[in-house]
């Protein structure tokens, strides 16, 4: 019976260093920037470069639609799309994010709103990012006129 009690200890001996484990450790993200400043330098420029990449404009010279004509012109909305995509899974990390409920879903429809805006740039079309340009900026302002005070006074 005491070789029983020892091969139990020596079980337990071996599996008490691993109890307090969950599974791995998470990665050593290291967030520079606040939230603020990533939304100065990282998003909002990105935004822009899918919202002003279409629209309607009257100058003297008459009417025009704008739209992206060249592969340039369409990398640029893609790059704007991709950056607002990841830009919403950064706003998801500790300790930018400000809550776990509310906050978390906001970024994430910035992602879902990136991830759309670049498959029509992909597809090149200009109307469906028109379209999504609207979505953008209600997520946008849900989000700012919850997280911002005084956002709507």
């Amino acid at each position: 019976m005491t070789r029983w009690c020892c091969a139990a200890l020596w079980l337990l001996a071996m599996a008490l260093p691993g109890l307090g484990c969950h599974g791995p450790q998470p990665p050593p993200f290291q967030p520079v920037a606040d939230v603020k400043e990533l939304m100065q330098i990282v998003i909002d420029p990105a935004a822009d470069a899918i919202w002003e990449s279409t629209g309607t404009f009257s100058t003297r010279a008459g009417v025009f639609d704008k739209v992206p004509r060249t592969q340039a012109e369409w990398d640029a909305v893609r790059t704007g799309a991709l950056t607002v995509a990841e830009s919403g899974n950064l706003l998801m990390m500790s300790p930018r994010a400000k809550d776990t409920d509310q906050w978390m879903g906001m970024a994430k429809a910035l992602v879902e709103i990136g991830t759309k805006a670049r498959m029509a740039a992909d597809a090149k079309d200009a109307a469906r990012i028109f379209d999504i340009g609207a979505e953008m900026d209600e997520v946008c302002e849900n989000c700012h006129g919850k997280y911002i005070p005084d956002y709507n006074k």
